[in-house]
């Protein structure tokens, strides 16, 4: 039995966009937070608590993209040619979200609320296109002779539109839980009472989504309710519910890490969900990852190096989180 190479692609790609969601997603957060912490010293600690690792944190875009390019040229080709003007948005917008971490800092008293604009704008633009892109790939996208034939304007509908909103409203979730173990004092306790309100309005987001999306594809919903997959699917609303309960329940109290990781679980929760939704497609509705995949000896020659490269990302990503742990106060960054 030979190994499966398109799988293997398939689950390293997957994989990288999934750390990406999770790691740039909470300090893409922190910028959409920002209008809701005006003072300059909150906005400063905020900042300070993804500073160190916020340009390590988009490694995994960068994986996941050059992953896709190597072992699915085809789905590369279609889905960049689908989409290319949401993500020339969301790239311009994480230009200017990275310029302002650093001028923000070196920028005088009475021009730093430019930067403070740039960020919170980068955050949510960047945050937004890419809620837009994932809600017109999972609508499908047309083909004729493997190539893109829809219009340059066939990402924007209302379904993807919200899911660019919904998108909004889990980082801003990922960012406030990093908040509360992050910091402390009247930064923390605002961040908790942000968490509440914050936790309602993706719940309201997840159940949108997973009525509107069977409804507006046949596909998906024969996908979601024929076995075996019903029996892959069923158990993600009760666990999403349960995660939603404890996190409630840990703010209650004084919470660290416990709303974070339970945000996370979220989070993975709707990742499978989107796993099942598509499973084996790579450009949904029906091209498969078999289908799309590079010849055998491309995906195993770079799939060495995926291999080599892979471990020393996950190293130095953990080293920099252990090295950067602990709380952070007001004074203190490595600006």
């Amino acid at each position: 039995m030979g190994i499966d190479l398109p799988l293997i692609w398939a689950l390293i790609v997957v994989f990288s966009i999934m750390m990406y969601v999770v790691m740039d997603g909470f300090d893409l957060g922190i910028g959409i937070l920002y209008p809701f912490f005006p003072e300059r010293e909150q906005r400063d600690v905020m900042m300070n608590t993804v500073a160190p690792v916020w340009d390590g944190n988009e490694t995994w875009l960068v994986l996941g993209g050059a992953g896709l390019m190597a072992a699915f040229p085809l789905a590369y080709a279609v889905i960049l040619s689908a989409f290319y003007l949401p993500l020339c948005f969301m790239l311009m917008a994480l230009i200017f979200r990275g310029v302002a971490f650093e001028f923000r800092f070196k920028a005088r008293e009475h021009e730093r609320h430019v930067w403070d604009k740039a960020f919170i704008g980068g955050s949510l633009a960047a945050t937004f296109f890419q809620g837009v892109t994932l809600g017109a790939y999972l609508r499908g996208l047309p083909l004729v002779d493997q190539a893109y034939a829809g219009g340059p304007l066939d990402w924007i509908s209302p379904f993807a539109l919200f899911t660019g909103l919904g998108l909004i409203a889990t980082y801003a979730l990922l960012g406030s839980t990093w908040l509360i173990m992050k910091t402390d004092g009247e930064l923390r306790a605002r961040a908790i009472a942000l968490t509440r309100k914050l936790v309602w309005l993706l719940l309201a987001a997840i159940v949108a989504v997973s009525v509107w999306t069977p409804l507006a594809d046949p596909a998906v919903a024969q996908r979601w309710f024929s076995l075996p997959n019903l029996f892959w699917f069923a158990p993600v609303p009760l666990l999403v519910a349960a995660c939603m309960y404890f996190l409630l329940r840990a703010l209650r109290g004084e919470p660290h890490a416990a709303p974070f990781i339970l945000t996370l679980a979220l989070v993975f929760l709707g990742y499978s969900g989107l796993g099942i939704s598509l499973w084996p497609n790579i450009i949904p509705p029906g091209v498969s990852i078999w289908a799309a995949s590079a010849p055998p000896q491309s995906q195993g020659f770079t799939l060495v190096g995926a291999l080599l490269i892979i471990p020393f990302i996950l190293t130095y990503t953990a080293w920099s989180y252990y090295v950067f742990r602990g709380k952070v106060k007001a004074g203190e960054g490595y600006h």
